[in-house]
């Protein structure tokens, strides 16, 4: 791609999206030298400072941060504009900017956007991955995916699929265990536990909305879902994990549901998106090809077992 046949109010956007002008760089394939010329072109044509260089970072001016708000702006309203011209011919297209946390972004959210960027050549797909997660108002995502609820009223929500954490284990530490009969019976086992988000997380609750807890023990602690989830299947404890991670393992055969017959909190998987007159079609065809394929990847457990 030659830089020089960019729009300006493009190329300026993509500048304000990136940490630096190498990534910047990098996201177009281009040398360093070479952005930083063309950026240097468009500020001597508007006659104004857009971007105060650093070697490790990009800040903007005043006047970068009006050009880019304004940028982003037009070019949302010419892609609005091509989106309905082109609804009646059925095609999408245009950029899909998308926020989700690490361990659902990369075993669901990251593969359905990927069969859904095949079946539609034109929509450029932007996938951001991040420990923590995120309120996107005031930002640049489209959608943002949240486990839980949704108390932004500045936000519509779509539910993607119904979620709710759940008490697992291997055969292989239930063969040897003591007997689980009773949400008490929990403080003598081992817990693997996550720590997630600075919360409470060695507080397993239960109810409906959370109000009954045990404050377990354990002799693991991770901030990594994968790597209870690994511990787990080796049969060193207990985990408390959520369906949309564990219900295929179960179905596999390789984890076992313990006290099924007590409830635990919702935690519901929602696609959050400004709440704006109209949302563009790509945004809500994006966001039903999820909910659709939520419901074929965390089916319900086949069975439980005490």
């Amino acid at each position: 791609m030659d830089l020089t046949s960019i729009d300006d109010l493009e190329f300026f956007e993509q500048i304000a999206r990136s940490q630096s002008l190498t990534e910047a760089a990098r996201n177009w394939g281009k040398s360093v030298s070479s952005v930083s010329k063309r950026l240097s072109a468009l500020e001597t044509r508007l006659g104004v400072p857009l971007v105060r260089r650093s070697t490790r970072r990009l800040i903007l001016t005043e006047e970068g941060q009006r050009y880019a708000m304004g940028a982003l702006a037009i070019l949302q309203q010419k892609t609005d504009l091509e989106d309905a011209l082109s609804a009646q011919h059925g095609e999408l297209k245009g950029r899909i900017t998308v926020h989700s946390s690490l361990g659902i972004g990369r075993k669901h959210i990251a593969p359905l956007l990927g069969e859904f960027a095949r079946l539609h050549p034109l929509i450029q797909i932007d996938l951001e991955l991040s420990p923590l997660p995120l309120n996107i108002s005031g930002t640049n995502f489209d959608i943002a995916i949240r486990v839980g609820g949704l108390s932004d009223s500045r936000l519509k929500a779509r539910l993607l699929a119904r979620n709710r954490r759940i008490v697992c284990a291997a055969q292989s530490y239930l063969d040897s265990a003591p007997p689980l009969r009773t949400m008490r019976d929990l403080e003598r086992h081992n817990c693997i536990v996550l720590r997630e988000n600075n919360a409470d997380y060695s507080l397993w609750r239960f109810g409906e909305k959370g109000q009954e807890y045990v404050d377990v023990k354990g002799s693991m602690i991770s901030d990594d879902g994968d790597v209870v989830t690994n511990w787990c299947l080796q049969g060193l404890g207990l985990i408390m994990r959520s369906t949309w991670h564990v219900n295929p393992l179960i179905q596999q055969g390789a984890l076992h549901q313990v006290l099924p017959e007590l409830s635990t909190p919702n935690a519901d998987i929602y696609a959050l998106y400004p709440a704006t007159t109209r949302t563009p079609r790509r945004i809500t065809a994006a966001i039903e090809y999820l909910r659709q394929g939520f419901g074929g990847r965390i089916d319900p457990p086949a069975d439980s077992i005490l």
